[in-house]
C-alpha cells in the first residue's frame, strides 16, 4: 500500500472516530501527523511540525482577542446599534448587508480571509443581538468573500489568471469574476431560505430589542424605548474603532498580516485601557484553534507526501476530458475544505493542461468550475473563513455552528463539482 493511501485511509479514521468517541479532532489529528510521519515516513519532529499553520493560528488568536476586547468593552455593541439604524430596522437585509460588504472587500484586493476577519466578528455580533441564525449570518460572510474574490485585481483571480497565462491556456478574467458573483450570490439565496430568512421577512418593519430577556417568550421582539439600552461612544469605545479601522487598513492596502497587527492593536488597547482587556485572553477560541491547527497539520503532511499530487495525477490521465473535468473539480472542492485555496487553485489548474489542450472541454469552463468549486468549500469549519465564523460566534452556540459547517461544506463538496459541472462545463464539451 502507498504512503499516499495510507495518508487518506488515516485522515478518514480522525473524522471517523473524533465523530463517534468523545476526543478532541485537532487533537486527534496532531497525533496521526506524528504517527504517520514518525514511524511510517521516518521523519523528525522539525519535519512534521513544518506543516503546522502558523499563520492561521496567529490570525485565529489575533482576532478573537482583539474582538474580545471590543465585546468586553461595548465597542461591537456600539457597531450593532450603528449599523441597524443604516438598515432601518429590516433585520432581513442585515445578513445581506454582511455579503455585500465582504464581497467589497475581498472584489478591490483583500485576501479573503482577512475580509472574513473583520467582518465576521461584527456579524456574528448582529446575529446574537437580533436572533439570527449564527449559520445565516457565518455562510453570507463566507459567501461573500467568495463572490468577490474573484474580481481580476482580487487574490484569487490574479492568482488563477496568472496561472492559466503561465499555461498558455485561453482565459476570460470578467466572465471568472462574475460567475463566481452570480454563483455565490444565488447559493446565498438558497441559505436565506434554508436558515430563517423568511423568518426575517416576516420581521421586516416590526422594531426588535436590544436586549432580550432571559426565558424570553421566543416570539417577535419588540424595540426597547429609543434611550434604553443605548450604547455611546466614549473614549475606550473610540480607540478601539480606531485600531479595527487601523486592522482592516493595514491588511487592504498595506499588506499587513491580519492577526499580527490584530495581536498588535489589542496589546496597545491593552495598555491604554487594561481595565477592559483583563479577561480578554480567556475568550480567545482556543478549541477551536487547536482544532483547525490540528487538521491543517496533517493536511500539510499529506500535500508533504504528494498525496494531492497523487489524486491529481490519476485523474489528468483519464481518458474522457468531461469526466476528468468533474474529477478535478472533486479533487478541488474536498482538499480545500481543508487547505489552502490559493494553493489548490494553483496546483490544479496546470494538472489539467494535458487534456485541456486537446480542445475537447472549453479551458474557460473548467477554471470557472474549478475555481468556484474550490472556494465556496470554504464554508468548512476547516478553512480559515470556516473557522473565523466558528471561533466569532457565541460560545453557547459554538458547538452548533462547527457542526453546521462542517455539514454544509461537506455537501458543498459533492455538490457544487456537480453544479459547476453541468453549468459550466457541460455545454462547453465539443
Amino acid at each position: 500500500m502507498s504512503v499516499q493511501v495510507i495518508t487518506i485511509i488515516v485522515l478518514a479514521a480522525v473524522f471517523l472516530v473524533a465523530t463517534v468517541l468523545p476526543v478532541h479532532m485537532g487533537a486527534l489529528a496532531f497525533v496521526a501527523a506524528f504517527m504517520v510521519g514518525a514511524f511510517v515516513l521516518g521523519e523528525g519532529k522539525d519535519d512534521i511540525v513544518a506543516g503546522f499553520p502558523g499563520d492561521l493560528f496567529v490570525i485565529l488568536v489575533g482576532v478573537t482577542y482583539l474582538f474580545a476586547m471590543a465585546k468586553a468593552n461595548g465597542t461591537v455593541d456600539w457597531l450593532v446599534q450603528a449599523a441597524v439604524r443604516l438598515v432601518r430596522g429590516k433585520i432581513a437585509l442585515i445578513p445581506w448587508m454582511m455579503f455585500l460588504v465582504t464581497a467589497l472587500l475581498t472584489a478591490v484586493g483583500a485576501v479573503v480571509p482577512a475580509a472574513v476577519a473583520i467582518i465576521a466578528p461584527v456579524a456574528m455580533g448582529f446575529a446574537l443581538r437580533y436572533r439570527i441564525n449564527p449559520m445565516l449570518m457565518g455562510l453570507l460572510v463566507i459567501n461573500g468573500a467568495s463572490a468577490g474574490g474573484f474580481s481580476p485585481i482580487s487574490i484569487f483571480g490574479s492568482i488563477v489568471n496568472g496561472v492559466v497565462t503561465r499555461n498558455n491556456l485561453p482565459g476570460d478574467p470578467g466572465m471568472l469574476f462574475i460567475s463566481s458573483f452570480a454563483f455565490n450570490l444565488a447559493l446565498s439565496a438558497v441559505v436565506f431560505l434554508l436558515f430563517g430568512g423568511r423568518e426575517l421577512l416576516r420581521r421586516n418593519g416590526e422594531p426588535v430589542v436590544e436586549n432580550e430577556p432571559e426565558g424570553g417568550s421566543g416570539g417577535t421582539a419588540v424595540m426597547a424605548p429609543p434611550a434604553a439600552g443605548v450604547v455611546v461612544l466614549n473614549k475606550e469605545r473610540l480607540l478601539t474603532l480606531t485600531g479595527l479601522v487601523v486592522l482592516a487598513g493595514g491588511a487592504l492596502f498595506f499588506g499587513l498580516d491580519v492577526g499580527f497587527t490584530a495581536i498588535t492593536v489589542a496589546v496597545v488597547l491593552s495598555l491604554v485601557s487594561p481595565k477592559g482587556a483583563k479577561d480578554a485572553i480567556g475568550q480567545i477560541a482556543w478549541p477551536t484553534v487547536l482544532l483547525i491547527c490540528g487538521i491543517v497539520t496533517y493536511v500539510s503532511l499529506m500535500e508533504r507526501v504528494g498525496t494531492i499530487d497523487f489524486l491529481g495525477g490519476k485523474v489528468a490521465t483519464i481518458g474522457i476530458p468531461l469526466l476528468a473535468g468533474l474529477l478535478i473539480c472533486l479533487i478541488g472542492a474536498a482538499v480545500s475544505a481543508f487547505a489552502s485555496t490559493t494553493g489548490i487553485l494553483g496546483a490544479l489548474i496546470p494538472l489539467a493542461v494535458p487534456f485541456l489542450l486537446t480542445g475537447d472541454i472549453g479551458a474557460v469552463a473548467l477554471v470557472i468550475a474549478l475555481s468556484v468549486s474550490s472556494s465556496v468549500v470554504d464554508s468548512s469549519p476547516f478553512s480559515t473563513s470556516g473557522a473565523l465564523v466558528v471561533a466569532n460566534s457565541q460560545e453557547s452556540e459554538r458547538d452548533y455552528v462547527f457542526r453546521g459547517l462542517m455539514r454544509w461544506g461537506f455537501s458543498m463538496i459533492a455538490i457544487a463539482p456537480l453544479l459547476t459541472w453541468l453549468i459550466f462545463l457541460a455545454p462547453s464539451w465539443s
